[in-house]
């Protein structure tokens, strides 16, 4: 059901992304919701964006009003994909009333949708009659369920990220969501809280293929200090530094998988950076490679020349656990 009047979502824009050798146009979609069920994770300030003690009927009429402006605002004959973001989880019956993934089905049938959600959340029960109503014949797997896992490490899940669930519920939930004829992307969340660099780049690695099997697609997401969050507490003392972009380069050219990686923030303080004269190129070039999955173009872009390469590889060396970070 679209509604009669038009509400803007949190967030939305076109842009272009990669999906089995193809770029194509893809629709992003951050919407306003009832709020993280769960929203208690360290480093993300989306658990404050949502509609206070509204009733289930009015909270559905906030978002079908979202939904209607999108349809209203982005021809749907100009993008293939779909990318569906809410506050916390597209699939948790508190924060999305159940009659809203109706339509959001309807409306974007035919389209190949990504929508964000915790493990938990992912059930046949809810995942198959989606599909149904999404798919018309286009796509081998329609929708694909993303879950920010962050690391394969329950340790450093648990104890730098408080996120609530562990690898083997995510395991579970991939297998229910293939049960479901859904695919699965995982979100990992590179360099969290209480890590030092050395440590960040080695979770990373053993994640990423830990993780290869039970997940289809996958984006890398270097941390980025976003308000009113505990990351930026520690980060506004000193005692967080996000990480350096050649780090960010040395996973994706050594990982066995193509990843995804945006690095929203990318060259500026509370984003991956380096010296500040080096991390333009350098954060357009991962850009482009997430698109174009060329491996020579990361490798091209390690090798840069710029003198901060020689501190980032003191750090590497350096760095101690818990205690402070070496550099800003």
């Amino acid at each position: 059901m679209i509604s009669d009047r038009m509400e803007k979502p949190l967030a939305s824009w076109r842009g272009k992304e990669r999906y089995e050798d193809e770029v194509m146009e893809c629709l992003t979609i951050i919407v306003k919701s009832g709020g993280c069920t769960y929203a208690a994770c360290r480093m993300c300030s989306y658990r404050h964006e949502r509609y206070h003690a509204e009733s289930c009927d009015t909270l559905l009429a906030h978002m079908r009003a979202q939904l209607a402006w999108v349809m209203n605002e982005y021809d749907p004959a100009e993008y293939r994909m779909v990318k569906i973001f809410t506050s916390g989880s597209f699939f948790d019956p508190v924060e999305v009333p159940p009659a809203f993934l109706a339509d959001v089905a309807g409306a974007f049938r035919g389209k190949l949708v990504i929508a964000e959600t915790r493990p938990e959340y992912i059930l046949e029960e809810t995942v198959r009659p989606f599909i149904e109503a999404l798919d018309d014949g286009t796509w081998k797997t329609p929708l694909y369920c993303a879950i920010g896992l962050e690391t394969s490490s329950d340790l450093i899940r648990e104890k730098c990220i408080n996120k609530g669930f562990t690898f083997s519920d995510f395991k579970g939930a991939s297998q229910r969501a293939h049960a479901a004829g859904a695919g699965v992307k995982a979100y990992f969340l590179f360099k969290p809280l209480f890590l030092t660099e050395a440590e960040a780049l080695s979770d990373m690695k053993t994640s990423i293929s830990d993780t290869i099997p039970h997940a289809d697609m996958f984006s890398m997401n270097p941390c980025t200090v976003q308000r009113n969050t505990e990351l930026e507490f520690y980060w506004k003392r000193g005692a967080y530094r996000p990480p350096y972009l050649w780090s960010v380069l040395t996973l994706l050219a050594g990982a066995p998988v193509h990843m995804t990686c945006d690095p929203l923030g990318g060259g500026q303080k509370r984003g991956t950076h380096n010296c500040g004269k080096c991390d333009y190129e350098l954060v357009k070039g991962i850009r482009d490679y997430s698109l174009s999955g060329d491996r020579d173009l990361i490798n091209a872009l390690l090798e840069t020349d710029c003198g901060c390469k020689q501190e980032w590889e003191c750090v590497l060396a350096e760095e101690k656990p818990y205690c402070m970070p070496l550099t800003r």
